[in-house]
């Protein structure tokens, strides 16, 4: 295992110092805490916040700031953050109107956000949230039951984020995300598996000439594993399979997000973007949002995922309304 660390047990503390001090302007480290917070000024509107195991970066703390996330919780690698750091974080950033939290789909981030909710409301603190489930490769996998939550939260961040920013209610936003996550599909595929600092070996691998399609965020299997293919052969199976997941009788109007698993370069992603461009187009879609980089990465996993958004017309002014955060 090469890595650019120091003790393997202290990575994610280490690299949220760091990332506090880098990015002072907009975020700061809550004292004690695994918790990213902005530093935009309170206003009284409804908080939003996310988190996770480390080893997404620059999920989610990356998204920490005005428009998108008022805080991030950050576990340590592949696991869960506790309820008292979750509940820690609802405290730090209610301003009064509530705080809605953004869960992806697995059994311990499902129980330690309730837990922490329960804590909360047992403050007087209203509560509300939404479970992201936008990963079609496979309906049960290991940590979850049902489809598992990948880089379609990020989107959920930032729709749900402009919301809030315009003052929309907790009821309101509960309401926008539960409409919002069901039009949210994932794919991806690897070319190599992650490595755990604490575990120094990848989570699996792949020889030289294989991929597998459809894995998971923390190494889980997909449901393909073959020879590796061109790039326009990789974007038909993917973009296939979520053209084919979606109704699109009325509504043609999409969004797409190309994601970088952690070790895959940007000209990869390009040649990718391209000979997806040549799928949605022959579909009749009508591409209205498309963004591409490393937003919900596996550590150095090899490989990326496509997000396929079927979109409303506010949403896409909610995709594209200004931010101030790390990675958006």
């Amino acid at each position: 295992m090469k890595k650019i660390i120091n003790a393997p047990e202290n990575v994610v503390t280490e690299m949220l110092d760091g990332l506090a001090y880098m990015h002072k302007d907009l975020v700061y480290r809550v004292k004690d805490h695994d918790i990213i917070a902005r530093k935009a000024e309170k206003s009284g509107k409804v908080a939003i916040i996310s988190g996770g195991g480390s080893g997404h970066e620059p999920s989610h703390a990356g998204f920490v700031g005005k428009g998108m996330l008022s805080a991030a919780i950050c576990g340590q690698v592949f696991t869960s953050p506790t309820p008292d750091q979750i509940l820690k974080a609802i405290q730090e950033v209610n301003e009064g109107a509530g705080v809605f939290m953004v869960i992806k789909n697995y059994s311990g981030d499902i129980m330690n956000f309730e837990m922490a909710q329960e804590l909360a409301e047992m403050e007087g603190i209203e509560v509300a949230s939404v479970v992201v489930d936008d990963d079609i490769a496979v309906e049960d996998s290991l940590y979850t039951q049902g489809r598992r939550g990948v880089a379609g939260t990020v989107l959920v961040h930032k729709i749900l984020g402009a919301a809030a920013e315009e003052g929309k209610s907790l009821a309101d936003i509960k309401a926008l995300a539960d409409k919002l996550v069901p039009h949210i599909h994932t794919l991806g595929l690897a070319l190599s598996g992650a490595t755990v600092p604490e575990v120094g070996k990848p989570g699996f691998v792949l020889a030289e000439d294989e991929m597998e399609f459809g894995i998971g965020i923390h190494g889980e299997p997909g449901y393909r594993r073959e020879k590796l293919h061109e790039s326009k052969d990789l974007a038909k199976e993917l973009a296939d399979k979520l053209i084919s997941s979606f109704d699109f009788s009325s509504k043609k109007k999409v969004g797409i997000l190309v994601n970088g698993m952690g070790a895959t370069p940007l000209m990869e992603q390009y040649i990718f973007a391209n000979d997806v461009k040549a799928i949605l187009e022959a579909a009749g879609l009508d591409v209205s949002f498309k963004k591409i980089g490393n937003y919900m990465t596996s550590i150095d996993m090899a490989g990326l995922s496509l997000t396929l958004i079927q979109l409303e017309d506010e949403w896409v002014d909610a995709l594209k309304a200004p931010v101030e955060t790390i990675a958006w």
